[in-house]
């Protein structure tokens, strides 16, 4: 199975689950290193003050070369995969990506792993799991 992994890169168990599901014998997308000397995207590429930028500026940014090679990395990873599994808590970026799965109607699988407020339309998804084994499980009995 090729699977694209949408989460954040605050999620500290996203290492573990990329590292779980390739041991189970899947292909997966790592955000964190999408191919080798890739170490993924980062704003603080672009400008270390990312974060004090104003709404034109980020709009901007949108079209910064490395901006555009981020983005189509990962949407070309997107596309390469036949499911997503929405590693939770994640952000914008991530749920924009589970929405696009659905979009296109590939599979959705969500990955709570630690409590998380509730949200009505998760029910968009293929399937809910509470641990890694479990969607390891599932995804073997594919």
């Amino acid at each position: 199975m090729k699977i694209y992994i949408a989460s954040s890169w605050r999620n500290i168990d996203q290492p573990v689950v990329v590292l779980t599901l390739r041991g189970a014998g899947h292909d997966v997308y790592d955000f964190r290193n999408p191919y080798p000397g890739n170490k993924g995207f980062h704003w603080s590429e672009i400008d270390p003050d990312w974060q004090k930028w104003n709404p034109t500026q980020y709009r901007e940014a949108l079209d910064h070369p490395i901006a555009v090679d981020g983005y189509l990395t990962d949407f070309k990873a997107m596309e390469w995969a036949n499911i997503c599994v929405l590693l939770l808590p994640c952000g914008r970026s991530a749920h924009l990506e589970a929405g696009y799965f659905i979009g296109v109607g590939k599979p959705l699988h969500i990955l709570i792993l630690s409590q998380c407020e509730p949200e009505l339309m998760y029910k968009m998804a293929t399937r809910i799991h509470t641990t890694t084994s479990e969607l390891v499980r599932y995804l073997e009995e594919r």
